[in-house]
């Protein structure tokens, strides 16, 4: 196995430990920390995103004569986190009530052209597409691009099982290999390829078994958003005559007719979008908010967005053959980054009085809360230690913050890859080690 390792002193700037520093490593999420600080640095904790509904048709009557337009600019917050998943969306079929609409003589259109139509990462696997934490990315995002599969046994062992998706607006259609069994637990994996909706379901379900819920990616994330949005609109008593599409198809020669705003909505800001991002370690937030960077270029690619990175981070001091960019979450097996790299843009968040509080306010803590919620439990490093994690295959990784016991706030990075011992024995390592640094004590 590797590892590479650096421990440093907030106050000081000594350096109190430092192994393989510049090798270049695999961070996994602890990608995140760089497409996160970058992104507070060029948009700001108080950036918020703005979704339209905007039309150029005339409305009289009660009625929209023509399409209703949802343009989008990379809202990840639309959906079910908090709350009802539909809630964003039936405040808007009321406002429309409110000013008169009851009718919409027309198609619901996804206006996501804020960014480009490459919905996936570089690198990304096919045979986890299909996994709610590989979601693709648009400038329109309902629930994060996931819909529910339910999975219920059929009456006897050697029974198909009954599988339903929810909403059916997902678009995913269902290829179904799951069998009820006698005994055991729930086996139950998903496929899905690149650019199809078709969503294989294969394994097996114990008779009696609970409702097992899974979540799946859809294929075409803003298509997924106009259905929903067209769903709600007629569910609030707004009837639409027309289907839900997306701009691209439904204007092939974009209208040069007028549009006109209907009404504007808000995300939450940057501040508490990163919470999420952070802690739960949302790959989609993180690669919407690399796209957003390349937007404010008038570009929404990865690739315009990873330029912004890179100005931010040359104008931080780490140099250009510090890291590999390849995707924003570090889901990608082509990122490449070294422990000093991500210590000194630690470190920069930490100094710099616009980011301090905000920054650390969003990394997961030690036995609290996050991905290591349950980790450092009954240690020092219990309520002390926020860091964010990263996992893929035969990698992992833990870089934050700690203060020792005599009251010093270090700042670390420990990467560990290439290993074929289990996961947990790289985990008891690292969380041996920040605990150390939680009782350390100068002499």
């Amino acid at each position: 196995m590797q590892w590479a390792v650096v421990v440093q002193s907030l106050a000081s700037g000594e350096i109190l430990y430092s192994g393989n520093a510049s090798k270049l490593m695999m961070p996994a999420s602890n990608m995140k920390i760089v497409t996160l600080a970058t992104s507070a640095e060029r948009l700001g904790w108080d950036f918020t995103y703005e979704t339209k509904l905007v039309t150029s048709a005339p409305v009289g009557n009660g009625i929209l004569g023509g399409d209703l337009i949802v343009a989008g600019s990379g809202d990840p917050t639309i959906g079910g986190r908090a709350g009802a998943a539909t809630r964003v969306f039936e405040a808007w079929a009321d406002r429309l009530r409110a000013d008169g609409i009851t009718t919409i003589d027309g198609r619901i259109v996804a206006d996501a052209r804020a960014f480009d139509r490459e919905s996936l990462g570089a690198g990304w696997a096919w045979d986890y597409l299909a996994s709610g934490y590989a979601a693709g990315v648009s400038a329109l995002q309902f629930n994060e691009s996931v819909a529910d599969v339910a999975i219920l046994p059929g009456p006897s062992a050697g029974t198909p099982a009954v599988i339903e998706v929810r909403p059916t607006e997902s678009g995913l259609i269902l290829d179904t290999h799951v069998t009820t069994v006698a005994a055991g637990e729930a086996d139950v994996e998903f496929h899905r390829l690149p650019g199809s909706n078709r969503l294989i379901v294969s394994g097996t379900i114990p008779v009696g078994s609970k409702e097992v819920v899974r979540t799946a990616t859809v294929d075409k994330p803003a298509l997924y958003f106009a259905r929903m949005l067209r769903a709600t609109l007629v569910a609030r008593g707004i009837r639409v005559t027309g289907d839900a599409g997306e701009y691209g198809d439904v204007y092939p020669v974009p209208p040069m007719a007028p549009t006109r705003v209907l009404l504007s909505h808000r995300s939450p800001s940057l501040k508490e979008i990163a919470r999420v991002l952070m802690k739960v370690s949302q790959n989609q937030y993180a690669e919407t908010l690399l796209r957003t960077l390349g937007a404010q270029l008038g570009d929404g690619t990865a690739a315009a967005g990873q330029k912004v990175v890179r100005e931010v981070l040359d104008g931080w001091g780490v140099p250009p053959d510090a890291y590999v960019l390849s995707d924003g979450s570090g889901l990608s097996r082509y990122n490449y980054v070294c422990a000093e790299m991500l210590v000194k843009i630690l470190r920069q968040m930490y100094r710099d009085p616009r980011h301090r509080d905000s920054f650390i306010a969003t990394l997961p803590i030690g036995g609290q809360d996050g991905t290591i919620g349950r980790r450092f439990i009954g240690t020092r490093a219990a309520g002390n230690v926020r860091a964010k994690t990263g996992s893929i295959a035969n990698v992992r990784a833990l870089s934050g913050y700690v203060t020792t016991l005599d009251n010093e706030v270090l700042v670390f990075s420990i990467l560990a890859n290439s290993f074929t011992v289990p996961q947990a024995a790289i985990d008891s390592t690292i969380d041996l080690a920040v605990e150390c640094l939680a009782n350390f004590i100068r002499q």
